[in-house]
């Protein structure tokens, strides 16, 4: 994959000091060590598979500030991957590698982690009937196995959080599976551990958000393997990987408001475009209002406002 620049997407801006490993549609991965990594959330903004032409300000410090407000909380729960998120802790040795420059494009989006063996499933828990479990429900009257009371309307409260765990695609969306197939390809033993593990968090964090006027929708996680033991990887509860909504405008029945970039692609979805590369270019207005979500969304959630808002 190619890489594209911390703040927007001109092709080159890569870290000179590391290597650089490889480039998802939000992040940038380098090679520290034996035993880390580098993973910078980036202000990139995908949608309909396809990355947009433009940076969405202090998105990337409000996706990796936000894992490591969860991550910090749910510590008892799972071990993660994280060792900091803050440039100035890094270790003196990666420090002494890079620029004051690159340490300020690094600051607030950057985390050092422990390398892990990823399992290759998400596991995505759903609290509400939204996105790819409307349409299965609508369709079957069921969501990857889990039998469901007929009637229900989209956006519905679910009478419990279930796991619906999904494999990734090589290309396009990914795939939702039951727990038995997933089961047959990791193991019994290691699904039934990931699904308490994914039920506990969000039902822990589902009820702490809606404390702070947010709905966790639905969320998925992403866990590895590290010396045996799983460790939760990646990001965590972010607008990115969840669909958060407002508490105070929820109403079944429709879809619903929200901090996450279904914002774009509802802009989007307006647009005579057919949804394959080159996306189009967002409205400044559309980038503005898209950053305030996510930047509203971390205020809520924390209690504070970002740390790195004030800052180009």
């Amino acid at each position: 994959m190619s890489a594209v620049p911390i703040q927007g997407v001109a092709e080159q801006g890569r870290l000179p000091e590391l290597t650089f490993l490889r480039s998802g549609k939000v992040r940038d991965i380098y090679d520290v060590d034996d035993d880390h990594l580098l993973i910078v959330a980036t202000d990139r903004i995908s949608a309909f598979d396809c990355v947009l032409p433009n940076a969405i300000p202090h998105k990337g410090q409000v996706l990796t500030q936000l894992s490591r407000f969860w991550f910090e909380r749910f510590a008892d729960v799972v071990p993660n991957h994280l060792v900091t998120a803050d440039v100035e802790t890094f270790p003196a040795a990666l420090l002494e590698r890079l620029s004051a420059q690159s340490k300020a494009a690094l600051a607030g989006r950057s985390m050092l982690s422990r390398r892990a063996d990823v399992i290759s499933f998400e596991c995505v828990v759903r609290g509400y009937l939204a996105g790819s479990g409307w349409k299965e429900y609508q369709q079957t009257g069921a969501i990857c196995g889990h039998q469901l009371p007929a009637g229900l309307v989209e956006s519905a409260k679910l009478p419990e959080p279930i796991f619906t765990p999904a494999t990734k695609a090589e290309q396009g969306h990914d795939i939702n599976v039951s727990i038995a197939e997933m089961a047959s390809v990791i193991g019994e033993d290691l699904t039934r551990k990931l699904e308490t593990i994914s039920l506990t968090i969000y039902s822990e964090a589902a009820r702490y958000a809606e404390r702070c006027g947010i709905i966790i929708c639905d969320t998925k996680f992403e866990f590895g393997l590290r010396d045996g033991q799983i460790v939760w990887i990646d990001e965590a509860l972010t607008p990115d990987s969840s669909r958060f909504w407002p508490a105070s405008a929820y109403a079944p029945g429709k879809s619903q408001a929200s901090f996450d970039k279904q914002f774009v692609r509802d802009y989007l979805e307006t647009l005579d475009w057919d949804k394959r590369p080159p996306a189009p270019t967002l409205p400044d207005e559309v980038v503005a209002a898209t950053s305030a979500k996510y930047l509203e969304a971390y205020r809520l959630l924390t209690g504070h406002q970002l740390p790195y808002a004030d800052t180009a």
